[in-house]
Formats: C-alpha cells, structure tokens, sequence
C-alpha cells in the first residue's frame, strides 16, 4: 500500500522539529515554534492536493478530500495533534532507524548506559521483525502524535493518487495544545463541518476507544508561618507537614502506578513548598462520573478536615474539571466504533477495545457536537525517552483510514 521508506521519510521530517507545548503560557498556541511544523504541515497538505487548505490565527489546521462519488456519503473526519509534551523535552530529537527488530535490549544511548529493554517494556517482543524507531535517550520522539499526523497525510495523498478508490468527503484537523489539555478548545466544530472524526493518537497496533477518563486538576495550597527556628516553639506552623497530612490523607493504593483498566486515581504531579507556603498539583481521574464527583468532594473534606483540627483555615482547594467520558456521547451512533473496527479486521489487525486511561482530543470535540472516538497511531512509551514507534504499525493505520472511508462510500 503506502511505502515504507515514505512513511519513515515523512514521520522522521515531522519529529525532528521541535512542537513542545507549553503550560504556563496562556497564548495558543501555547509555544511559538508549534508554528514552525504547523505552517509545514498546512503546505503539505496543498501540496499533496488537498483542498480548502486554512490555518488560523491559532494554528489550527483544516483541510478537504472532496467525495469522488455522486451518492450521498457522510462527510468523516480525521484528527491528530502536532504538539508534544512538556513532561521531557522534545527539542534536537534525534530518531534512529532499527530494521528487522531481533527481540533483544536497544542500546538508545551507549555514553549514559540508556537502554530500551523488553525486560523492562515487554511489548517490544510484538515487534519482532519489524522496523522500529527510536530515540537516542536524551528526549522524547514525538510519536504522539506526530505519528497519526503521518498517517493521515499518507493515507489522503494515497487517496488523491489513487481515485479508483471511491469515498465521500473527508475532514483533516491538526491542533496544537493537546498535551495541556487544550488542543480542542478553539476548534471551530462547525467550520469543520463532519458528521464525525477519528482521533489518530492511540498507542498499540488495534488499539480502538470510545470511552475515557472524567478528568480534573486540584491546586492545593498550604499555608503555613515562619518565625526563626530559635524561637519558633508555639509559633511556627510548617506548611510541608500540613501538606504531608494531606497527602497521606488520600488512600495510598489509588495512584497511576497501582492502578489500571478502569480504576480511577489521584496522581500528585507537582509539589513545592517551604515553611511558609506548601502547593500541591494533583490530576483526577475516573471513568465513572459519581466516582468521579466523590474523588473531587474528598479532596475538600480533607482540607475541611484539616483546618477543624488546626482551628484556622491553612488549606484550601481548587479544582477545576478538565475533560469528560466521551463514551455517553458515542454510545447513541456506535456504528461508527463499528465501521473502525471492521476496517481494522480487513486489514488483518485484530481489534484492541478498551477504555484510555488518558484524555484525547476527542473526549471533548464529542462533548461540542463531533463525536469522535480514538484509534491507535502506533506508538509506545509515549512522553519519555524510551518512546518507540514500529513502522508497519503507522502503515496500518494508514490502511485503516482508507478503509473507513471505503466502506462508508461503499454502504451508502
């Protein structure tokens, strides 16, 4: 179908420029070189033949295939983000190419001992035989989801060459921001003008979602009084022990790291403090929303709790809801999780359905009107330096959007 050399060629031109977003920023795109791969990207999109081509004043991309048929199709989307996240650096990224992959360690970086290991990452023995790229292990690769963008740009040029092949309209989305929460926030759902879209910006060959995490972040902040420690007895009151209280307050099992499938968390992703004043960052996670709601409500009855026992308001909390499960919103039309997973199957991958344990642009473009589950790019590790991508897996799914498009075609 799509060369494999293409493909590499392409993925490796796109994570080579650095898109990592930024959280403190309030401008979008949150970082000014996101700019320098969305102007690409925006070109390329012309070059290859797309039509209606804009990128607007936030750098949000759009993009038309027009039906080559004369029936009535549902007009489908296809989205992915150009950002990469700010939890490890994205800049000078330098991927390497390992062909027919043995199943054995990948020495990313000799000189810091870095080491990408099936001992460690057993999903790497899924890949025997095929050709990886990987980072050199001082930063991140970019596959999220620079991979999905790949592939939707191969699959619409191998469209536009190949116009045997008969479809409706098709909708191309790149956003910026996804990896802080805002890669949906100005797209304009309207302009856009799909009956629904896909996320590309899963992770494993098969991967196919249409649920997702109810999602919140808490600011905890701990105030606390400093006075010289000679003379502090009676009258120091240290913010970094009310914030261990805290913390400890919150049940210890229900943390990212002992938890999965479908069991919520409270991840604390930040904290820093001195005597006088203790913050606290926490995410919030759960797929079921009165889980959901209660996680919130604990939150604030430990601080309730704590400052009864200090006799002074020290603690006080702000949440703030992030993203919601898009899964009551695609439940109503899951003839398009359908449609997904027979396109997966035609081309001989078996589908993997299973709720994210994340968030995704989708999760809120279904909650302004597109719905929009998710489908693997085919990355791994994602945000970290052991991220890895398999080749074939981006020439799936680039076969899967072909698919999609073909069999919506073909059922009208």
């Amino acid at each position: 179908m799509i060369a494999k050399a293409h493909i590499i060629n392409r993925f490796v031109r796109y994570v080579t420029v650095d898109t990592e977003s930024d959280p403190n920023s309030p401008s979008t795109p949150s970082s000014q070189n996101q700019w320098d791969l969305a102007n690409a990207l925006a070109q390329e999109l012309k070059d290859i033949g797309m039509s209606e081509v804009s990128i607007d004043e936030h750098a949000y991309i759009m993009a038309t295939l027009p039906s080559n048929v004369e029936h009535h199709v549902p007009t489908i989307g296809f989205i992915s983000h150009f950002d990469t996240s700010p939890d490890f650096t994205g800049a000078n990224v330098k991927p390497r190419v390992i062909e027919n992959y043995d199943g054995e360690d990948i020495v990313l970086n000799k000189d810091q001992n870095i080491i990408l290991s099936p001992k460690e990452f057993d999903d790497l023995l899924l890949y025997v035989g095929n050709t990886l790229i990987v980072t050199d292990g001082t930063t991140l690769l970019g596959a999220d989801d620079k991979a999905g963008i790949t592939e939707i740009v191969s699959a619409m040029e191998y469209l536009i060459k190949h116009p045997e092949i008969k479809h409706g309209p098709i909708k191309v989305g790149f956003t910026p921001d996804e990896e802080i929460g805002r890669g949906a926030h100005k797209f304009d759902v309207a302009k856009f003008g799909a009956d629904w879209a896909y996320t590309m910006d899963g992770s494993q060959i098969g991967e196919l979602e249409f649920e997702n995490f109810n999602a919140a972040g808490a600011k905890i902040t701990i105030n606390g009084k400093m006075v010289h420690p000679g003379c502090a007895k009676g009258k120091m009151v240290n913010s970094m022990y009310i914030a261990q209280k805290f913390i400890e307050a919150l049940p210890g099992e229900e943390t990212p790291e002992k938890t999965d499938g479908r069991d919520g968390f409270y991840h604390l992703h930040h904290l820093s403090g001195d005597v006088e004043q203790t913050q606290l960052h926490y995410i919030i996670r759960d797929h079921d929303w009165s889980r959901f709601e209660e996680r919130k409500a604990l939150m604030h009855q430990i601080a309730e709790d704590i400052n009864k026992d200090l006799g002074i308001e020290r603690v006080a909390v702000e949440i703030k809801d992030q993203y919601f499960n898009m899964r009551e919103k695609i439940e109503p039309i899951m003839h398009i999780v359908d449609l997904a997973k027979e396109a997966m199957e035609i081309a001989g991958i078996t589908p993997i359905i299973k709720p994210i344990r994340g968030g995704t642009d989708g999760s809120q473009l279904s909650f302004m009107g597109l719905p929009c589950p998710n489908i693997f790019a085919g990355g791994h590790n994602f945000h970290g330096r052991y991220e890895y991508v398999p080749v074939e897996s981006m020439i799936k799914a680039s076969e899967v959007i072909v698919n999609i498009v073909k069999m919506a075609a073909d059922r009208q």
